[in-house]
């Protein structure tokens, strides 16, 4: 009889032994956080397994080619696919991948892009379009003679809309390039509604918010942000009345938040990072009748006027990226010779920013790009020159950032998103 139960006890003994490293073997195949990077050195995808309780970091080791100098990486709604812009002129492309539940990337599929030098992408928050935009040939020819309006060659500036469903990889082209008359930097997706048409009729669709640094119309530096409509079918009009608006030297990246605060009221809110003056613009989109920032408030709602808020806040040197807390609390910038990252609460009322304590964390060298967990607890910086990525545990009180990491990447990492 003992016999018996001893060999029933080691076959328990067994089978759990054999359960445990099946679970084991699940966990690390099925991570519970992901952070992809870009590589411009090895032109690849990469990614990392997120310790949730940590933000710690470890090496999946599967990735994924792309084309060359891969610099933003975008995901759709679902966290499913993932956009990647290619901004070397002789690639000019971007590549879509599904992502898969062990942290691996599908196959590649590419679009070539109609425009050269493109810089920048934006997805709206349905998934249902992307949007890019295009500098056109370097040194550009000027308009209007040799850039046609509204539909350019692929020489002079534009943005280009492409129409998509959440959680595919097809991205389909709609109509041709809008031309500009601007060189552009850098764009965001923000807040729909129902907006004026530069003809004063209404339009039902997303914002983008595009920032530029030389208007070719005078061939003069432009410092601006300017304001459009993508509509529901991808159908892009602008610039709205209004547009485009002033900002600091060399304007870098934007971004739009919308504050919700509890028992009070919120608004919408414009960032831009200016590269050479080294200061974040803030500004108010008019998007209620009672906006006290707002003189003719009919017209302002209907225009999506924006309005400057107090003078630029300075941070570090040649600030060029930036992200929101998943609560739009907190702002934090990156500054690439700084080697920083800045870091604000946001006024959900007015949206001025006030600094964090600490104000700025030390990253590696010559950050250039920041993503930050939905929880909101951890943040990621891709050092270029260093060849490594930061992280930063995030309080999601006060927004402090501590515990600084830093983690070995394939060379001269570039964009991250996170999931």
């Amino acid at each position: 009889m003992s016999k018996k139960i001893s060999g029933y006890l080691a076959l328990l003994a067994f089978l759990g032994l054999t359960a445990l490293l099946v679970n084991c073997g699940s966990s690390s195949s099925r991570p519970a956080g992901v952070l992809y990077y870009l590589s411009q050195g090895e032109q690849q995808v990469g990614s990392y397994a997120i310790n949730l309780n940590s933000g710690a970091l470890s090496l999946i080791n599967k990735t994924s080619t792309t084309d060359k100098a891969p610099s933003v990486i975008l995901m759709d709604p679902t966290g499913k696919v993932a956009y990647v812009l290619n901004t070397d002129p002789t690639s000019n492309s971007i590549t879509t991948y599904t992502l898969n539940s062990d942290g691996s990337l599908g196959t590649p599929a590419r679009t070539g892009l109609p425009v050269k030098n493109s810089v920048g992408i934006a997805l709206d928050a349905a998934g249902t379009f992307l949007a890019v935009v295009s500098q056109g040939s370097i040194p550009l020819p000027q308009p209007p003679a040799a850039c046609p309006q509204p539909e350019p060659n692929s020489d002079c500036p534009a943005i280009t809309i492409f129409t998509t469903q959440s959680g595919s990889t097809t991205l389909t082209q709609v109509g041709n390039p809008v031309a500009l008359d601007f060189v552009p930097t850098s764009l965001a997706a923000s807040i729909t509604g129902a907006f004026n048409d530069p003809g004063g009729a209404s339009i039902n669709g997303t914002l983008l918010h595009v920032t530029g640094n030389e208007d070719l119309t005078t061939n003069n530096n432009s410092n601006t942000v300017s304001e459009f409509v993508v509509d529901a079918s991808g159908v892009i009009v602008g610039p709205l009345i209004g547009s485009p608006y002033t900002t600091a030297t060399n304007p870098s990246s934007v971004i739009s938040v919308k504050t919700t605060p509890v028992g009070g009221a919120g608004g919408v809110f414009v960032y831009v990072t200016n590269s050479t003056d080294d200061n974040v613009s803030v500004y108010q989109i008019c998007t209620a009748a009672d906006g006290s920032n707002c003189l003719d408030t009919s017209n302002d709602v209907q225009n999506a006027k924006m309005v400057p808020v107090g003078n630029p806040i300075s941070v570090g040197q040649e600030p060029v990226a930036m992200t929101v807390d998943p609560t739009n609390n907190f702002l934090y910038v990156v500054n690439r010779l700084s080697s920083s990252v800045s870091s604000f609460r946001i006024n959900p009322t007015t949206g001025a920013l006030s600094a964090l304590n600490p104000a700025t964390v030390s990253t590696g060298s010559e950050p250039v790009a920041i993503a930050m967990h939905s929880s909101g607890k951890f943040l990621y910086v891709s050092n270029s020159a260093s060849s490594n990525i930061s992280g930063f545990n995030a309080d999601t009180t006060s927004g402090a950032l501590s515990n600084a990491t830093n983690v070995t990447s394939s060379a001269q990492p570039a964009g991250l998103v996170a999931k």
